[in-house]
């Protein structure tokens, strides 16, 4: 029995023995496992997120107004023309003015018939039609709305529809690049300000995300349609064109070391 349990305990000391022989040959090989998962991880520089931004007011100059004329008459070809001899009227005495061929166009123009629901109340009485013809203008010359608009109304428009000024696509262009050059400039002020407190300083740049600008106007943009026709107009129209606003704002995010 002793010789029995004396093999038995030198079988488990031979296992445990190798078991530990094992062991130590693998363990080596776990931790440079580990230590090579460690540095074939994704870098850790460290990254400062900056926004910079400029903002500029401007005078817009570009003008869009649309006016028309409205006629009524018991007959539509009569109506049309009453409209039309106005119309010219009102085109010619505009070149006059000052405004250039390309720069007028019509905006609309319908024919309506007139009904009194009174006599008939399912389909109405025919009683007439309405003719309305409105024109365009887009000018540059942002400072001869009011006298257009005058010229217009003494030939006989009797409907201003609306007045909008706003930025020309060239004016707009070299404001954005203006105002970017600025953003990135803050953008990168803001970034040496917060790497020095910190101790640090900008090495590189990561990615620069640049916003589009937003053009925000306050002043008076556009004036509602407004009907003339049983009105005394005033010899000079007063129309002011207001700002417009513009800012561009630009994410950078920098590289620090």
């Amino acid at each position: 029995m002793t010789m029995h349990n004396t093999s038995i305990n030198l079988s488990i000391a031979t296992f445990v023995g190798l078991f530990i022989s094992v062991l130590l040959v693998y363990l080596p090989a776990i931790n440079q496992h580990n230590a090579s998962a460690e540095i074939s991880s994704p870098d850790n520089n460290k990254t400062l997120l900056t926004t910079g931004s400029a903002t500029t007011q401007v005078k817009p100059d570009k003008v869009t107004v649309s006016l028309g004329v409205e006629t009524t008459n018991t007959k539509a070809k009569a109506a049309l023309a009453a409209n039309s001899e106005l119309m010219n009227k009102i085109i010619s005495a505009l070149k006059i003015a000052g405004v250039k061929e390309n720069e007028t166009s019509t905006s609309s123009f319908t024919i309506t018939p007139n009904r009194d629901y009174t006599i008939d109340k399912n389909q109405g009485r025919l009683i007439g039609f309405t003719v309305s013809n409105s024109i365009q203008i887009d000018s540059n010359n942002v400072n001869k709305t009011s006298e257009w608009i005058d010229t217009a109304i003494s030939s006989g428009a009797n409907n201003v529809n609306s007045i909008y000024f706003s930025l020309s696509d060239k004016k707009l262009d070299d404001i954005k690049k203006q105002l970017l050059n600025e953003a990135i400039e803050n953008a990168k002020e803001k970034g040496d300000i917060a790497a020095s407190a910190l101790g640090l300083k900008i090495v590189g740049i990561r990615t620069v995300t640049i916003d589009q600008p937003t053009p925000i106007f306050t002043g008076p943009t556009s004036y509602g349609a407004t009907s003339l026709k049983n009105e005394a107009f005033a010899p000079s129209t007063p129309i002011m064109t207001g700002q417009q606003q513009i800012s561009q704002s630009v994410n950078i995010v920098y590289l620090m070391g």
